[in-house]
């Protein structure tokens, strides 16, 4: 017999998603580096701040409770006014936002700092949280919208944190269990150790599912159907969403899924093909084992996909 959805909903709540008081703590967390961040920007440099907003799968819900394979990160976005958006670079801004996070906390009282491609990362040592300080130029002309650029290639993309936020609301007020899905998608991710596959990437693909398929079938389901899909279409479908409008990029990535707040920014190009085969194997063997563990209603063959933690019930 497979899995009802109470028993889901009971996993969900008491295993994978983010408990109410650490939720608290990591905002506080946050306020107080981004509080710190903001008056040393504004009084040692000429870089303008116009906006923080945080974003990420913090923001919209999703993000897992932390565990030694579920790490807690929180994307904080700076938005910066009066800066050439030509002649920018994310080097130079990130250079700057280090300088002042290392001037920030002589103490070592964060254990790491890191400059990623879009983001310089700060890990606290106590609550293991990570905070990926993105900067983005703002578009003065579009609200919530500007351009992220990529460390390593130079390359800008425009985006919008708030309208990545709202779509995913916007797919939870339509399915109640919207929320839950992503977060059984994540920790199948982080325990079968498929990195590559990334968070924003899974919402995206759950979203997809919900305009083409409905709400209608269990949780259970419908988890089947989201590693059903990816083995099926081999990610090789382009993906798109009602929000999309013109004007289009053109793209000749392996995996196409259109970004439903910008539709020139493809959400997975840095998915190489060797990467994407590797997705798809991975969703098709959970899928097989998925059916199995439906089949036999054994919890022990769920663990192999969602891992020892994995329960049901008290």
């Amino acid at each position: 017999m497979a899995l009802n959805n109470t028993a889901l909903r009971y996993y969900d709540s008491n295993v994978l998603r983010l408990p109410a008081d650490k939720r608290k703590e990591y905002h506080e967390q946050v306020d107080r580096l981004i509080s710190a961040l903001s008056k040393s920007v504004r009084d040692k440099t000429k870089i303008k701040i116009t906006k923080v907003v945080k974003a990420g799968s913090f923001a919209k819900y999703t993000i897992l409770r932390r565990t030694s394979t579920d790490p807690v990160d929180v994307d904080v976005v700076f938005y910066i006014a009066d800066k050439d958006v030509d002649q920018e670079t994310l080097q130079s801004l990130n250079d700057t936002i280090y300088d002042l996070l290392i001037e920030q906390y002589p103490n070592k009282s964060v254990e790491d700092f890191e400059i990623q491609r879009k983001a310089a990362t700060v890990t606290f040592a106590g609550t293991g949280l990570s905070v990926d300080i993105v900067p983005v130029i703002e578009d003065e002309n579009r609200a919530g919208y500007g351009w992220q650029y990529d460390l390593k290639t130079g390359d800008r993309v425009e985006t919008c944190a708030p309208g990545q936020i709202k779509f995913v609301r916007d797919r939870k007020n339509a399915d109640a269990d919207f929320r839950t899905l992503v977060r059984m998608a994540k920790k199948w991710r982080n325990h079968n150790d498929i990195s590559k596959l990334k968070s924003f990437t899974i919402e995206l693909i759950m979203a997809h599912l919900v305009d083409k398929q409905g709400t209608e079938g269990s949780i259970e389901q419908r988890f089947r159907n989201f590693l059903l899909y990816i083995a099926q279409s081999g990610l090789k479908d382009q993906i798109s969403f009602p929000e999309n409008s013109w004007p289009y990029g053109s793209f000749s990535d392996p995996v196409i899924i259109l970004d439903p707040v910008s539709s020139t920014n493809n959400v997975a190009s840095r998915l190489s093909d060797s990467e994407r085969k590797a997705i798809v194997a991975a969703a098709e063997e959970a899928w097989e084992t998925a059916s199995f563990a439906a089949a036999e209603n054994d919890n022990e063959v769920w663990k192999e996909i969602f891992g020892p933690r994995f329960k049901t019930e008290d």
